[in-house]
């Protein structure tokens, strides 16, 4: 059983930078693979970035690439996103999730467990 609890979102000008955490409880929480899923009002959730389960693969989406750093600290049980020249599209609810499988899986379906999200909104 995995927890995790996201923290470091809020309201940041266009172009304004977020770093977002995700504290997981959990002896085995370094064996997961973890990911960065975005929610908008009315869209699917999507992935934004990923990381297999000792940091060895990174997947980013097409519309982050160069924008934003996923990265994790197992010895805190905590991952990290850092988002850089944000834009007001990616205005969402932020979730992160814990795969088992503990490689990279680009679907929600994949992954096992989930926080409760944290809000991110760009302002224009």
């Amino acid at each position: 059983q995995v927890q995790l609890v996201e923290s470091g979102g809020g309201l940041v000008q266009a172009g304004g930078s977020l770093r977002l955490s995700c504290a997981g409880s959990g002896r085995t929480f370094s064996s997961y693979a973890m990911g960065w899923f975005r929610q908008a009002p009315g869209k699917e959730r999507e992935l934004v970035a990923a990381m297999s389960w000792f940091g060895r693969n990174t997947y980013y989406a097409d519309s982050e690439e160069g924008r934003c750093t996923i990265s994790r600290d197992n010895a805190k049980n905590t991952v990290y996103l850092q988002m850089n020249n944000l834009k007001p599209e990616e205005t969402a609810v932020y979730y992160c999730a814990a795969s088992s499988l503990g490689i990279i899986k680009l679907t929600p379906t994949s992954y096992d467990y989930w926080g409760q999200g944290t809000q991110v909104t760009v302002s224009s």
